[in-house]
């Protein structure tokens, strides 16, 4: 496939990622349980990719609070449900960034919005928004009953075979990566992998056993409920 000229207009090291965005290869990543949902798309998430050379690229990642209700201590991209005012996905994942992290929507590109993806433990779909960080801003812990981390990963440490495991739990299994002490699983793990292996940054992982999901998650600094099976 020869350039595009409809991709907006990002550095070099990120036009894989724009264009596997554009062309539908990042979604077609996605496992094929979470594409092509019935259910209603009610939130959206911001994957804020922010350096000047691959070696150097970052993405925004948030640690949910280990006491919140919903997906407690699982590390997540910024994001949340679509309000009222929201006029587009792209308007509530911005907002929602800025309201858990601090960052300034200002300095965010938009590289592209994918299609709903299904969440396994409700009824609803979440709406990527893929964006490049072009001015980096302030950020940190907004509301820490909310988020109580938030920090730019490298990619390069993720993309490690070292970093890289297959967790699964009841018949469930999918990609996680290794981070700080966190684990990075479940949706946000899988759109990650989706996200680097569509650009070509990522090879799949090799076939096996996936590690048990619980024994992973008591090991890291997550603080996820490991007591309900």
């Amino acid at each position: 496939m020869g350039p595009r000229s409809d991709l907006p207009e990002v550095p070099q090291w990120l036009s894989p990622l724009a264009e596997a965005t554009h062309s539908g290869r990042f979604y077609e990543a996605i496992s094929a349980r979470s594409r092509y949902t019935t259910h209603p798309v009610s939130s959206a998430v911001l994957m804020l990719f922010a350096g000047n050379h691959l070696d150097d690229a970052t993405v925004l990642l948030t640690h949910r609070n280990p006491s919140m209700r919903a997906h407690s201590g699982q590390v997540a991209f910024p994001g949340g449900r679509i309000d009222p005012e929201d006029e587009t996905v792209v308007d509530a994942a911005l907002r929602e960034a800025r309201e858990e992290t601090g960052i300034d929507p200002r300095g965010v590109d938009i590289v592209g919005v994918l299609d709903g993806v299904a969440v396994r433990s409700a009824a609803q779909a979440v709406a990527p928004v893929v964006g490049f960080w072009r001015q980096r801003s302030p950020y940190g812990v907004v509301s820490p009953a909310e988020a109580d981390d938030v920090f730019e990963a490298p990619i390069a440490e993720l993309v490690a075979p070292e970093n890289r495991l297959c967790v699964g739990h009841k018949g469930w299994q999918g990609p996680a990566f290794r981070h700080r002490g966190y684990v990075i699983w479940g949706f946000t793990g899988g759109l990650l992998d989706a996200a680097l292996r569509s650009s070509g940054w990522l090879e799949p992982l090799p076939l096996g056993e996936p590690e048990p999901l619980f024994e992973v998650l008591r090991a890291s600094r997550n603080g996820e409920r490991t007591d309900l099976d």
